[in-house]
């Protein structure tokens, strides 16, 4: 067992975070601005791989509220299919992000990040919030 790094795709920012191989340190890692380009964020997660001994792919699903598929959804679906065929080597794991972006403002603002200082961590923090939830759960599969 290794290393996790969550993903909080985006096609113009991603959000990341990391755990180690024992679940105990948890981590947002500095997000990616893409503007849409796949390959800025497929050359930092190679250069994330070189760093660390990871060998899972969290990738947030946003779910609608009812717990179905929408559009964003269907939109990470395929980026996790990409996903796979350029690092098949992984695990990709796709999880309920359900309120993670909400939970990651509440615990922005708790530290006095409010504004664009806060959106600028929203996304890894939301990662992480992403990856403690998968962690709690038993990370399911």
């Amino acid at each position: 067992m290794g290393g996790v790094i969550a993903i909080d795709f985006g096609e113009r920012s991603t959000g990341l975070a990391s755990a180690d191989a024992l679940r105990i340190a948890l981590s947002p890692l500095e997000g990616v601005r893409t503007n849409g380009r796949e390959e800025i964020l497929f050359a930092r997660l190679a250069r994330i791989l070189e760093e660390r001994n990871v060998t899972t792919f969290l990738l947030g699903m946003p779910l609608l509220h009812d717990g179905k598929e929408g559009d964003r959804a269907r939109a990470v679906r395929a980026f996790s299919d990409r996903l796979r065929v350029r690092f098949p080597a992984l695990e990709v794991v796709l999880f309920d992000e359900r309120l993670t972006t909400k939970e990651a403002e509440s615990r922005l603002a708790e530290r006095g990040l409010r504004g664009r200082r806060a959106a600028a961590h929203k996304d890894s923090w939301s990662a992480l919030v992403l990856l403690e939830d998968w962690v709690r759960s038993g990370e399911p599969r």
